[in-house]
């Protein structure tokens, strides 16, 4: 079986974490724009980020998002997104572990903004609210994996503090079940 591999990148607090409000406006190239960030909990906000998730996970279909998602909530997994006027515009899904190799750390499962919204400063305070709800739940270190084909994400993440720490090798054991196609009949399909 082929061997996929991912770029994984790591920001590392320096442990001089400061208490600070989250501010809620950014100002860089472009405008200055209000953004509020907010974790998704209803099922209407969970069902709100779903065409900007499906931009990242285009195999995940509608019917199963909410399933999906709030079966991972039970396992830490939180979904934070910035709405605009005309809907949700960016998200990042995330959640909090600790392991030997990292201690305590923030890992970002999800970070995509839509395309017409891009390069405006949506992915930039997202990921910058990330480093601060990591230092707050006193995280060592955030990491995310980006497949190796994403160019000008990577260039995004270091572009924002992070660094390329290592390659994360898959193999696939078995097919995954909660993707295959249920027909209305209920049997699974072959």
């Amino acid at each position: 079986m082929p061997t996929t591999r991912h770029c994984a990148l790591t920001w590392r607090s320096s442990g001089t974490a400061q208490k600070r409000a989250a501010p809620q406006l950014y100002v860089g190239r472009h405008k200055e724009t209000i953004m509020s960030i907010r974790v998704a909990t209803t099922e209407a906000e969970i069902a709100a980020c779903y065409p900007v998730i499906r931009e990242l996970r285009p195999h995940i279909a509608e019917e199963q998002f909410l399933s999906r998602i709030r079966s991972q909530q039970s396992a830490g997994y939180r979904l934070a997104y910035v709405q605009e006027a005309n809907g949700v515009v960016a998200i990042a899904g995330f959640r909090v572990g600790e392991n030997l190799a990292w201690g305590r750390f923030l890992y970002v499962d999800d970070l995509v903004t839509l395309p017409a919204h891009r390069s405006k400063g949506y992915g930039a305070k997202l990921l910058s609210w990330l480093k601060e709800q990591a230092e707050k739940e006193g995280c060592e270190q955030m990491h995310l994996d980006s497949g190796i084909q994403r160019k000008e994400a990577h260039r995004f993440y270091e572009r924002e503090g992070m660094s390329m720490a290592s390659l994360h090798f898959v193999e696939k054991i078995a097919p995954n079940k909660a993707l295959q196609v249920t027909p209305k009949s209920g049997a699974p399909e072959l």
